[in-house]
């Protein structure tokens, strides 16, 4: 059988999602056990684990469609994946911090992108048995139900965000609770779309792989997830980093919400660059 070239968003979403439970059964062999650990750029933490996923994804996902590109946290960045319309993008650990401490709310977060947008991504806990996932026009799910990012009733709006954000935010007299920090980038994004918070930002610098999975569950839940410097954010771009990012279920924090990270972050001095900063 010839191998397959090009798939509709739907049909890509259910490799994705296969992928990602085979990914977390992987990980969770590594999971609380005595990893081997290292930094990468000076700062960045990585495990066996993470790289052990990297390869079963690359060899899982690539065999299944090899017409699409590849850009991975842990596989060196090459610019062939730019001559491809759809690229695979794919965080094998997002969170590695909170896995090398035995937390339990990291995830693996994978997406296609399709001419500088996300068209299908999930973002799976495996710990917590969370499978978020969107293809476009098809909407955005939870373990099979439908997301609503409709806050819960009889509590205070929860805003997870860095001290200087917090600060920001409180000169501007907006009334909340600073929400969980969550060691996933993405995990923090998709709790917007399942209403469990109110807003999620990140700072200037965060990369493809720890967003287009999660910008894709959020737009189909009904919720942008925005580049406070350039709009909507574009991927598989020569450079990979963003400027600071907000996604929030509520039109009356859209605006203080972004001013913040613009006042906290600025913006990059040429469009498209970012400096490199912790999410």
């Amino acid at each position: 059988m010839p191998a397959q070239t090009h798939s509709d968003a739907p049909d890509d979403l259910g490799l994705l999602k296969s992928a990602a439970v085979h990914a977390g059964i992987i990980a969770l062999g590594f999971f609380r056990t005595d990893l081997r650990t290292w930094t990468k750029n000076a700062s960045s933490p990585v495990s066996e684990a993470d790289i052990a996923l990297d390869n079963f994804l690359t060899q899982t996902l690539r065999a299944a469609r090899p017409a699409y590109g590849w850009l991975s946290e842990e596989t060196a960045d090459t610019p062939e994946r730019l001559d491809h319309a759809r690229v695979f993008i794919v965080d094998p650990i997002d969170g590695t911090r909170g896995f090398i401490k035995g937390e339990d709310s990291w995830t693996i977060s994978l997406s296609v992108v399709e001419n500088g947008r996300p068209v299908a991504g999930v973002v799976y806990a495996p710990v917590r048995d969370e499978m978020y996932e969107a293809a476009l026009g098809t909407g955005a799910m939870l373990n099979g139900h439908p997301l609503s990012p409709v806050p819960r009733q009889g509590r205070d709006r929860l805003i997870p965000a860095p001290a200087a954000v917090h600060q920001e935010l409180a000169q501007a007299d907006i009334r909340y609770s600073k929400g969980p920090a969550y060691p996933s980038l993405a995990y923090r994004l998709v709790q917007v779309a399942a209403g469990q918070l109110d807003a999620a930002v990140a700072r200037r610098g965060a990369q493809d792989w720890d967003v287009a999975g999660a910008d894709i569950i959020l737009g189909e839940a009904g919720i942008d997830l925005i580049d406070v410097c350039h709009g909507v954010p574009r991927y598989n771009t020569p450079d990979t980093r963003h400027a600071a990012l907000a996604a929030t279920g509520d039109a009356s924090l859209v605006a203080p919400l972004q001013e913040a990270l613009r006042i906290v972050y600025g913006c990059p001095q040429q469009h498209g660059k970012a400096e490199q900063e912790p999410k």
